[in-house]
């Protein structure tokens, strides 16, 4: 299986919010750090707003924030909602495509490699991937603010 650019900039732009610590953000900035386009990032933040990891901030000085704590957003739960297929082979696709009917066995076996994929990413929160970058205010070009690690 492979994962989008769309779960990759998504994590990506919940770990920037997630960052700013409950402070709006402006699309652009956060654009500007990943090196893609507003238009690209507005796609993105369609399904974390419909999955409500992030509220918008309508008028002049509007943006985006977190609307959980980073901490109860799983990359699970971010993998669910911004990929279109799990499907690691056609066995797994349920539509009688594959050619054998599964006389091998293989859909078992695929399945159980895709339940031990999500086990895993249930375990780790945007926090958890914002602690583990020491340096991650200067990657994502933020200011220090009191009480935010450095």
């Amino acid at each position: 299986m492979r994962l989008t650019r769309q779960t990759n900039y998504a994590v990506r732009l919940l770990m920037y919010c997630a960052t700013n610590d409950g402070q709006i953000s402006r699309i652009a900035d956060i654009a500007q750090v990943n090196g893609i386009s507003d238009l690209f990032l507005f796609k993105i933040l369609q399904p974390l707003v419909r999955a409500g990891f992030v509220e918008t901030i309508r008028g002049r000085n509007g943006g985006i924030r977190l609307a959980k704590r980073s901490d109860q957003i799983t990359l699970y739960q971010v993998v669910k909602v911004t990929e279109e297929s799990f499907a690691l082979s056609e066995h797994l696709e349920g539509d009688g495509a594959c050619p054998s009917g599964d006389r091998f066995g293989l859909s078992a076996v695929f399945r159980e490699a895709l339940s031990a994929f999500f086990r895993v990413l249930s375990t780790y929160t945007i926090a958890d991937l914002v602690e583990a970058q020491p340096d991650i205010l200067a990657r994502l070009q933020l200011e220090p603010r009191e009480g935010l690690k450095k």
